[in-house]
């Protein structure tokens, strides 16, 4: 019993950049304010596509649960993060650690799956516009949302059960400013080649081979974009298509850097800094990619001030 209670903290010591001090309050200002430019535009997102009757397709019907997922996922790393910057003590849990690793984990993984059901999305209604209502139906799109959540949070339990079964031996000192498996890893008294080597093959169909099929159907969707003859049409299917491209290569690109890299190589603080893009930038970005170029999000906000303002007089 005590080699158990010695090998597992009551809580964890989150270092970030504890070394530097003067960085605390740019970081604090910077995440602060990208917190709250995430809540605001992921929920305009949300309660647009909720609203307003033209918007209730497959693409927004995906894209409200990417907004909804990136809520979550900031809203479990940031608020904490925020907390331990104005703290002396930064720490957390060992149950809250835990709870951190799950939630992040999952969204993470399910915005992998979510990403290729939006592009699957997108090459139906580009290459098989005569059949897209058909194939693409509300049942269909149900089922494929639901896949990537229960996909996502059951790697995230295989995932975690892998890294927590670990012993720390007493350490607790988390050079990161979140829990995340790479910082978990390095806490471990034991050698964690074998563990590293099952986290790249976890990793593995919900990283590469997602990011596979992503470009299988981008490459289709290039070629049926090259014979649409209209200007016109081929600037609105680029404009629809590239910011889901943008979208994709921010996630993936951060994402196989931090998890498809053994720990032990990985730079420590570029390691860090990487996890904050993907974190909290990705997630502020999204709404701004998906939304600066859309047409159809645009009339659906004009006429949703438009609602509110005629509701006021």
């Amino acid at each position: 019993m005590n080699k158990v209670n010695e090998s597992i903290p009551w809580e964890f010591i989150l270092l970030g950049f504890s070394d530097r001090p003067w960085l605390e309050l740019p970081f604090f200002v910077i995440f602060l304010v990208s917190y709250l430019l995430t809540i605001f535009g992921n929920l305009t997102i949300i309660i647009v596509s909720y609203l307003d009757p033209k918007l209730y397709t497959p693409m927004y019907f995906f894209l409200t649960n990417l907004s909804f997922l990136d809520l979550c996922y900031t809203s479990s790393i940031v608020p904490q993060m925020l907390v331990n910057i104005c703290s002396t003590r930064k720490v957390i849990s060992y149950a809250g650690c835990v709870i951190q690793l799950l939630v992040s984990l999952a969204l993470g993984s399910t915005e992998c799956v979510l990403l290729v059901i939006m592009s699957f999305d997108r090459f139906v209604a580009i290459c098989r516009p005569l059949h897209y209502s058909v194939i693409m139906h509300q049942r269909l799109c149900i089922q494929l949302a639901a896949a990537s959540w229960i996909s996502g949070f059951s790697n995230s339990v295989l995932q975690s059960a892998l890294t927590l079964q670990l012993p720390l031996c007493g350490h607790k000192e988390v050079d990161h400013f979140f829990c995340e498996v790479p910082a978990l890893l390095k806490l471990s008294c034991v050698d964690t080649t074998v563990n590293e080597a099952e986290l790249f093959f976890v990793c593995f169909p919900f990283l590469l081979i997602p990011l596979a099929l992503i470009l299988i159907s981008y490459g289709f969707i290039a070629r049926a974009v090259l014979r649409i003859k209209s200007a016109e049409g081929r600037q609105k299917v680029f404009g629809t298509c590239g910011s889901h491209l943008v979208v994709v290569s921010l996630f993936y690109g951060t994402a196989i850097y931090m998890y498809l890299q053994p720990p032990s190589f990985a730079s420590r603080d570029r390691g860090k800094m990487v996890s904050l893009f993907y974190g909290i930038i990705t997630p502020m970005l999204n709404p701004l990619i998906y939304t600066l170029r859309n047409k159809d999000v645009h009339r659906a906000l004009k006429r949703m001030v438009l609602r509110v303002f005629l509701i006021k007089k």
